[in-house]
């Protein structure tokens, strides 16, 4: 029971997550380096802005340089490195790859200590996977049109960078998760860098635009990483990886109730799919406490019937 709320909350993170889409496309046609910039920039003043109440947590940037290096690789090199694969292969082809980073969260934080993989963590991952290719899809073939891109091969490293920063960030559990704050706003010089090196600004024209890179930044870019750093920290790792592969089904979701597109048969079957695989792999959690109190309730018993005797 100690894992639910971490579990959760970092659950919390998905659910941002699945606004990316949404928000991105209302901030208009923002270059993506410049938007990136942008928006963890104020990433970065969720986490400060509450050390106005709390003084002491600024102390929390104090760590050691591997910390500091996960982190920055964690958020910076991959979103970065995922903005350019878009750029360099089909962004089907590219989510698709780098949506195997769920699975290899399961994979790898059965190396962790304390952590073991057992079956049912597997077959939802697995399920989850298949509602993501759902989803993504279409419910169409697989394959890569054109063959092995630059973007495919760079798509698959983010995969292994978002996967092995999440695990990683176990390693660091007595870390406070307020050092986030400092990972959000390198990421923002780094894109800001790369943004003024290679693409021109444009500025937001509405306040509708402006609107959705403020939200952007404070919530799905601010607080989820936030709520992920705790999650993967202190929940069960392996049920978040499953978890996971809701983020796209939810993403479309919110697309198709905000008027962008139109409901696809994919999108049900990806539910269908998702849903079974994250209570599969949710297993012990859900029904741990059921099991539990059943164990409880069987050796109680005997000691009343011998107390009546």
């Amino acid at each position: 029971m100690e894992k639910t709320i971490p579990t959760l909350i970092g659950f919390s993170a998905i659910l941002t997550w699945s606004f990316l889409a949404l928000l991105s496309t209302a901030a208009g046609p923002i270059p993506p380096f410049q938007l990136a910039a942008m928006t963890f920039l104020l990433g970065s003043l969720v986490g400060a802005g509450s050390w106005t109440f709390r003084p002491g947590a600024i102390q929390s940037l104090r760590q050691p340089w591997k910390v500091w290096a996960t982190g920055v690789a964690g958020l910076c090199i991959y979103h970065c490195a995922y903005f350019f694969a878009i750029q360099s292969a089909p962004p089907v082809e590219v989510s698709l790859i780098a949506y195997l980073w769920p699975l290899l969260i399961v994979v790898f934080a059965a190396f962790l200590p304390g952590e073991r993989l057992k079956l049912h963590h597997v077959v939802g991952v697995v399920l989850g996977l298949g509602g993501a290719i759902v989803v993504i899809t279409k419910g169409g073939t697989i394959g890569l049109a054109n063959g092995v891109m630059k973007g495919h091969v760079i798509a698959l490293f983010c995969a292994f960078v978002w996967a092995g920063y999440s695990v990683l960030s176990r390693r660091f559990g007595q870390v406070p998760t307020d050092v986030v704050a400092g990972y959000c706003f390198i990421t923002a010089v780094v894109a800001m860098t790369l943004h003024l090196t290679l693409e021109t600004t444009v500025w937001p024209q509405t306040a509708t635009q402006w609107s959705a890179i403020l939200i952007l930044g404070a919530i799905p870019l601010g607080a989820g990483f936030y709520a992920w750093d705790y999650g993967c920290k202190h929940g069960d790792i392996m049920i978040l990886g499953a978890l996971s592969y809701a983020a796209p089904l939810f993403s479309v979701i919110v697309l198709l109730a905000a008027g962008f597109g139109v409901f696809h048969w994919s999108v049900a079957l990806a539910c269908v799919l998702i849903t079974i695989g994250a209570v599969t792999a949710a297993k012990d959690l859900l029904f741990r406490p059921r099991q539990a109190a059943a164990a409880a309730e069987t050796t109680l018993v005997p000691r009343s019937q011998a107390d009546a005797s």
